[in-house]
């Protein structure tokens, strides 16, 4: 189930206005790719993307399972606080399931 993971962080990254149109029915003039790799323990969100005219990041996720070793919600507050700590804007997290779950 990784190469779906990889291949929708691939597609965010070439993307991210498509993104940003869906999520948050927002079109933006100005995009910036920020580096995925969070300080402290390393960790790499999924997609990471700087709005600069809304002043405003959108953090996206993929899923293939409702389960992982560290839960969804403890990474997504890992993700929210570094990156609010790091780029002082407000974030939007967005997780997509690449499978149909019940949770």
């Amino acid at each position: 189930m990784a190469e779906y993971d990889n291949l929708c962080k691939i597609l965010a990254e070439k993307y991210p206005r498509d993104f940003i149109r869906w999520l948050l029915n927002q079109e933006p003039r100005t995009i910036e790719i920020l580096k995925t790799e969070l300080s402290i323990e390393p960790i790499r969100a999924d997609s990471v993307t700087l709005l600069q005219t809304e002043n405003r990041i959108l953090h996206l996720e993929f899923q293939t399972r409702t389960q992982s070793q560290k839960p969804i919600s403890l990474r997504m507050l890992d993700y929210y606080v570094r990156l609010t700590r790091k780029y002082q804007v407000p974030v939007t997290q967005v997780v997509i399931f690449l499978q149909q779950t019940n949770d």
